[in-house]
């Protein structure tokens, strides 16, 4: 019988976790199977944390669950776990000021990559089949690729965001990790809101500009798997995605972010005056001074970018790129001053799904430098089912 975790060996869970597991339905699609969720998902009669203790104690318990987690349970799967999240989510390294830092399975003198990273712990762990979490700059995407999972970023609106704390809602997404390619296609599909009939990707396109900017050890892991899988693989065209205007695509990102923040996390931080940890409290700080006038700047370039993208990825073709430029980052990097070009360099790989709402994938391809490394597909707008079965096809090969 599924039951809690009695141990947290990569220190995944909140404290605030689960006493009993939730079951799921008695019959289901995933009868049988367990799943933990992040901190920001409404589990009717309980708490929502947000990596914050001081939300914590001041959240009322939630009156009904959110529809993404009672989708699943419905499915059969049961609930048995709430894992740690960066703090508000304002991170893509993995750690917690106030719960600590989980520890990547696969890895583990580096960081497992956030926000979602107790659910990526977790996973990789063995301690759930799947997990929840939430991305809006990367949090699914960064965190599959560190631990060697599959991480989905879906079509912007697709899954059901109510009972999901919001953070910057014109990104903010729901996805699932796995470490099962078979799965994650069905959790996925069960949570998409569509008919599933998708045209098959046809045609790849490499990002040679995002390409070159990475790492050597990322870079010769991405010529590695396209020679290796290149026999099955559609046709393989190399162009420039961004070339050097990915600077500006990434600032008008953070922008549009950060002052989105304002009405949504910032309330509550300022009212309460919370104390925040280091790297959080000064991104709280930019955001807060970022005008009206900023945004609108941010939003035209968004606009451009969006239909940038929405040119190239006409049903069937894909981008591919590296889910991120680096390997993860050793465990003992503070989220300070000297995390600010790992996060400028990351989210320059993950702004182009977020700024234009398109479905976005990251599959495990192997290892750069010893560590976990992820290939991302980005698909046209409700191109999720199709990246899905992509990454079925490419999981008996890889």
């Amino acid at each position: 019988m599924l039951g809690i975790p009695k141990h947290d060996p990569v220190h995944a869970l909140v404290p605030h976790t689960l006493e009993e597991p939730i079951m799921g339905a008695e019959a289901g699609p995933l009868g049988g199977r367990s799943f933990m969720v992040k901190d920001l998902f409404a589990i009717a009669g309980r708490k929502t944390g947000n990596g914050n203790p001081e939300f914590y104690a001041a959240a009322p318990p939630a009156k009904a669950t959110a529809p993404a987690v009672a989708a699943l349970l419905d499915a059969g799967a049961s609930l048995t776990g709430i894992t740690i999240c960066d703090e508000f989510f304002y991170s893509v390294l993995g750690t917690n000021a106030h719960y600590g830092q989980p520890v990547n399975p696969r890895a583990g003198r580096y960081v497992t990559g956030g926000s979602s990273c107790g659910s990526a712990a977790a996973v990789a762990a063995q301690m759930c089949d799947f997990a929840l979490g939430s991305d809006t700059g990367g949090s699914i995407r960064v965190p599959a690729s560190f631990c060697g999972l599959y991480g989905l970023r879906p079509t912007h609106g697709r899954v059901d965001m109510n009972g999901v704390t919001p953070m910057a809602p014109s990104f903010d997404t729901v996805g699932v990790l796995a470490a099962d390619a078979e799965l994650f296609r069905t959790v996925s599909r069960l949570l998409l809101q569509g008919d599933g009939r998708e045209t098959p990707i046809e045609r790849l396109i490499l990002a040679t500009d995002i390409v070159s900017e990475c790492e050597a050890s990322v870079d010769q892991l991405v010529w590695r798997t396209l020679d290796a899988l290149a026999p099955a693989l559609p046709d393989v065209q190399h162009a420039e995605i961004a070339g050097e205007t990915i600077v500006s695509w990434r600032a008008a990102f953070a922008t549009i972010q950060g002052f989105e923040i304002q009405s949504t996390l910032l309330p509550f931080v300022r009212d309460n005056n919370v104390e925040l940890g280091p790297g959080i409290k000064e991104r709280f700080e930019i955001a807060a001074g970022i005008s009206p006038e900023d945004a609108e700047d941010a939003r035209r370039v968004r606009q451009t970018v969006a239909a940038h993208l929405k040119s190239i990825l006409q049903p069937g073709t894909a981008i591919v790129l590296p889910t991120t430029p680096t390997q993860p980052p050793e465990r003992n990097i503070p989220d300070g001053a000297s995390f600010a070009e790992y996060r400028t360099r990351t989210l320059q790989n993950t702004c182009m799904a977020g700024l234009a709402g398109l479905p976005q994938i990251s599959v495990p391809v192997g290892e750069a430098a010893g560590c976990p490394a992820g290939l991302s597909f980005i698909g046209w707008e409700g191109g999720d089912e199709a990246l899905l079965d992509f990454a079925v096809g490419l999981s008996d090969l890889i």
